[in-house]
């Protein structure tokens, strides 16, 4: 029986329709993710990106001063030898000669901490203001406590004073500040030592020395010591070598400059110089002879400046350091 066309029509858009309706749920079901199932499976890490190696960056050298400007600040006004810096930065100098150890005060007066007619000589301030200095008539180790108008007795040295050639008694005596003791010259018999601030322990590092005087520790723990009556300085390393440096006169005081060398006082009469040495080149400088007679005692202060003393010339004159 045919159809009415009316109901073909119907038919027709019944048939569209679910086509459409059939591609409609195809095309959501494709649109859905399943989330993968953990059961039964290891999960794997992802690895951090390995960071770029970057260079290490090459330290600056630190270069020594080109050359020092002199001013005298200290003329006329005892006899000043060896020198060190107090806690509050002031200059100290023993006097042997009127046998006094004194302080340079700001206004440039000078005041007498200490008189003591054995021969006060090397000096070292330690933290708390205590000053320890070698007795040269005595040959010993003793100490100034603060405010303090006498002195104790630390320790008497093997060696003895006398009056013979290059045996007089202790001169210079420096702070080994990494481990907190005291490196001691004993100069009548060319024994170095290193004691304990209380005195109680005494330990030989080098002997054999003609006439070890003044003496310093660099950063490195190298201990220097000059010879006065050899000619020489003296490098005793950490590990206990001890090696000799020629080529001086009469070498009184030493300190390392902070830059690879070493500067040194040297009296001899034909020298009288302030002396910068490079113990690596061999490079020997004379910065300033002509305010000398007999130049005595060096230190440096935290700022860089140096200062150096002579107690025949009866002076003591500042170096600042000129780039």
């Amino acid at each position: 029986m045919s159809r009415h066309p009316y109901q073909r029509s119907v038919t027709l858009l019944i048939n569209v329709f679910l086509c459409c309706l059939v591609l409609l749920l195809v095309a959501c079901t494709s649109t859905i993710t399943t989330e993968p199932s953990h059961t039964g499976t290891t999960p794997m890490a992802t690895s951090a990106p390995s960071p770029t190696s970057r260079p290490t960056p090459t330290p600056t050298a630190r270069v020594a001063p080109s050359s020092y400007t002199a001013q005298v600040i200290l003329q006329g006004q005892g006899h000043p030898d060896d020198l060190a810096m107090d806690r509050q930065g002031r200059l100290l100098f023993s006097d042997d000669t009127s046998g006094t150890i004194d302080r340079v005060n700001g206004d440039g007066s000078v005041t007498v901490l200490l008189r003591d007619p054995a021969g006060p000589e090397g000096l070292v301030v330690l933290a708390d203001g205590t000053i320890l200095f070698g007795e040269q008539n005595t040959n010993r180790i003793m100490k100034l406590a603060p405010g303090a108008s006498t002195a104790t007795v630390i320790r008497a040295l093997p060696g003895h004073n006398s009056t013979a050639p290059c045996k007089h008694g202790i001169d210079g005596i420096a702070l080994d500040p990494s481990t907190n003791t005291l490196i001691v010259p004993d100069s009548p018999i060319g024994n170095v030592y290193r004691m304990s601030l209380d005195g109680k322990t005494l330990r030989l590092l080098a002997t054999g020395i003609t006439r070890p005087v003044g003496a310093s520790v660099d950063s490195n723990g190298n201990i220097f010591v000059a010879d006065e009556c050899g000619g020489a300085l003296w490098k005793i390393t950490p590990t206990g070598t001890v090696a000799r440096i020629g080529g001086f006169a009469m070498p009184d005081d030493v300190i390392p400059d902070g830059y690879g060398n070493l500067l040194v006082v040297d009296l001899a009469q034909a020298v009288h110089a302030f002396i910068r040495f490079n113990p690596a080149t061999g490079q020997k400088e004379n910065l300033d002879s002509q305010r000398y007679i007999e130049p005595q005692g060096i230190v440096s202060d935290s700022t860089g400046h140096i200062y150096v003393s002579d107690d025949t010339a009866n002076v003591i004159v500042k170096y600042t350091p000129v780039p």
